[in-house]
Formats: structure tokens, sequence, C-alpha cells
């Protein structure tokens, strides 16, 4: 009996520890658990994953998992290769994407409605390469952490428009991949839509 108590708290912590690494499987879940070590108490935590296939978000509040989990068909090589037909998109290839992708976003933000107590919102991490990318382009310094904000967002959107609309991409140093422009235009939607002003970009635990 004695042997049985004493083993307890380290069975425990085992199986916890193994818990974690299964939710560590979901690079959104990844993300909201190094969230979660920086936040203030009750604060809530969110993840992203924005992959070439689909967008993932991991939430919670003071647990040790997400209690909300959401997958989105949305990603940049499915949006670039279902609306995008030049290296570069046309004007009308953006507009089409920007109202499917919209629609999508819409579901997520109807989900994650009413869960933010008043005086929050969200500000999701990501370890994402494609995003860190976006990241430079706009102009974000390098760092173990750094914050993408809404307008710089936008302010590389309104370059990759700009180019749509004939100017050269070398002029606004863009690359001219139609997965680079798919990425961003559904972060743009992610971040006006659920919305997030802001959102973090750390390196892959």
């Amino acid at each position: 009996m004695n042997h049985s108590s004493s083993s307890s708290p380290s069975a425990s912590a085992s199986v916890q520890a193994l818990r974690q690494d299964l939710l560590a499987d979901d690079p959104a879940t990844r993300s909201y658990l190094q969230a979660r070590r920086h936040a203030a108490p009750g604060a809530w935590s969110s993840g992203l994953h924005l992959g070439a296939q689909q967008v993932l978000w991991a939430a919670g509040a003071d647990a040790p998992e997400p209690s909300v989990k959401l997958s989105l068909s949305l990603g940049g090589a499915r949006t670039a290769r279902q609306f995008f037909r030049h290296a570069v998109p046309t004007p009308l290839e953006l507009e089409n994407a920007i109202a499917v992708v919209e629609d999508e976003v819409y579901v997520a933000h109807r989900q994650l409605q009413g869960l933010l107590p008043g005086g929050q919102g969200w500000a999701p991490w990501s370890a994402d390469a494609a995003l860190h990318e976006l990241a430079t382009l706009a102009g974000v310094p390098r760092g173990a952490q750094r914050v993408l904000t809404l307008e710089a967002m936008e302010r590389l959107f309104n370059r990759l428009a700009a180019v749509a609309e004939g100017r050269p991409a070398a002029h606004e140093g863009l690359p001219e991949a139609p997965v680079f422009a798919g990425t961003l235009l559904v972060l743009r939607e992610l971040m006006h839509h659920l919305p997030f002003a802001t959102m973090t970009l750390v390196e892959t635990p």
C-alpha cells in the first residue's frame, strides 16, 4: 500500500507529460501552449497555424489544453490553387478569393463569438515559417518574439494589390508566387474578421 501511495504522483506526472506530448502534435496547440506560458492569469491564449491546406486554431484560458479547437478549409496553397491562374493574381482573382475566404472566416467568427470576456481580444501566437516570411516582408524586425500588427499586414497587402494592378513585383520587393499571395490573403481575412489586431510570431519550440 505504501509503495502504491508513493508512486501515484510520479505516475500522474508521467500521464500529464504524455498528454502534453500528444496535444503538441497539432501546431496550433503548440503555439497555444507557448502563449499560455506568457499569459496573465485568467487571460485567454490562442495559437494559430495557417498551413498550405487548412487553418487550425486552438484557444483556452488557464487550462493545460485548449478548450476550443477549430479547423477551416483554408490555406495558402489551397487558396492559390482555387483562385489564382497567374504568378501574380489579377485584381479580379483577388476579389473573388476574398469573397470566398471571408465567408469561411465568418464561420470561425460565429463559433468564437461570445467566448471572450469584455475587454479582452484575440492575439494569437504562431510559429509558422510562412507567417514569419510575411512579417519580414512587412518590415517586422527579426527576434525571439515578433509582433505583426494589422496595420503592417494591411500595408503589405496593399503592396500586393498594387502589383496585381501592374506595378512590378521587384519594385515592391515581393515574390511572384501564388502561394505567397494566398497566404497573405487568408491572414488578412482572419485578422480583419475573426478579428485580431496583432499576432506574435515565435520560433518552433
